[in-house]
């Protein structure tokens, strides 16, 4: 039974009891979950980062990108929600899971990467900003 439309619900918290066919949105916890459109019954979570998975909503409907792909699960099932409509993808090979799991891994390394960095320079230019004012303050008393 695969679905075709899903029914999008904002949500705070997540419920204990999944519907079939509804993804479950928290803006809170930048988090969605539904049930595996193949109908296996499988929780699928989508954390929402730059690095992972962006959720549109256009003030209807809801797009997630990129795609969910549910390589852990036996279905392997593979789909974009698009506008509230389930786009199913043709089965990907073991190789090109393997590969899709090593771009995805890098892609995250990349990205907490950079946020490092970004941090480490902001927290270097603070210092380097406290210095000058040290500086300005002894020579303008």
């Amino acid at each position: 039974m695969h679905l075709t439309t899903i029914r999008h619900e904002f949500v705070e918290y997540m419920p204990s009891e999944l519907d079939e066919g509804v993804f479950y949105i928290s803006i809170p916890y930048a988090l969605a979950v539904h049930k595996c459109a193949c109908g296996c019954g499988n929780k699928v979570v989508t954390p929402f980062s730059p690095a992972e998975w962006q959720l549109i909503f256009n003030g209807d409907t809801v797009s997630l990108s990129p795609s969910i792909g549910n390589w852990e699960f036996p279905c392997q099932s593979h789909y974009w929600i698009k506008e509230d409509t389930i786009r199913w993808a043709e089965v990907w090979t073991n190789e090109q899971i393997a590969d899709g799991h090593s771009r995805d891994t890098y892609e995250l390394e990349e990205y907490f990467a950079r946020r490092v960095a970004e941090s480490v320079l902001k927290h270097a230019d603070t210092k380097v900003l406290s210095l000058w004012k040290k500086i300005r303050h002894w020579f303008y008393r």
